[in-house]
C-alpha cells in the first residue's frame, strides 16, 4: 500500500522552545536510538549558538533570530527537481521529475545531517549552527547536494517526456 498517508503529520506535537512543528519533525530526524533529549538537547544548543553568532555579526537578509535562519535554511536546500531512474524498453534513463512538498522536506532534513554528520572533531551542535548558517546563505554541503540535484536534473532534460 504504497502511498498511504499516515495520520503521524497530525500526531506530530510543536516542539517546547518553539512551538513549531517543523522543529519538533528535525529532532525526530535528528534523534538516534531514541534519545530524544539528547536529540532536543543538541538542537536547541545549536539554535543558541546561531542567536549567539546573529548578535556578534548580523545575517545578510537581515534574518533576527535563529528560528528564522533554520526555515530559510531549509527553504533554501530543498529541491524542486530530482532525476528518477526509469526503465524503457531495455534501457535505464535517469528523467527528470517534480519533487512533491514531503519529499522536499525529508530531503531537506536529510541532506543538512548528512553535511553535518560527514564532517568529524567538532561537536554536533556547532557543526549543525554552521550548516544552518551556511545554507541560509545558500552556501555549504547541503546547498551543493541540491544544486548539483538541480544540474542533474538540468542534464537529463531532453528525457523529461518520459515522466
Amino acid at each position: 500500500m504504497a502511498g498511504r498517508i499516515t495520520k503521524s503529520e497530525q500526531q506530530l506535537r510543536p516542539d517546547p522552545k518553539f512551538h513549531s512543528k517543523l522543529v519538533s519533525k528535525f529532532v525526530n530526524g535528528l534523534m538516534s536510538d531514541g534519545e530524544k533529549a539528547t536529540a532536543q538537547r543538541v538542537m536547541y544548543d545549536a539554535m543558541d549558538e546561531i542567536d549567539k553568532r546573529l548578535k556578534k555579526q548580523p545575517h545578510p537578509d537581515g534574518l533576527e533570530n535563529s528560528l528564522q535562519v533554520f526555515e530559510r535554511a531549509i527553504e533554501n536546500v530543498k529541491p524542486h527537481v530530482e532525476v528518477r531512474s526509469k526503465r524503457i524498453g531495455g534501457a535505464n534513463y535517469q528523467v527528470p521529475m517534480d519533487v512533491r512538498p514531503h519529499r522536499r522536506r525529508a530531503l531537506a532534513f536529510r541532506w543538512i545531517l548528512q553535511a553535518t554528520r560527514g564532517e568529524r572533531g567538532r561537536p554536533m551542535h556547532l557543526r549543525l549552527a554552521d550548516e544552518f548558517l551556511a545554507a541560509s546563505r545558500r552556501e555549504g554541503k547541503a546547498m551543493s547536494t541540491r544544486d548539483q540535484t538541480h544540474r542533474m536534473a538540468e542534464a537529463n532534460k531532453a528525457f523529461a517526456h518520459f515522466a
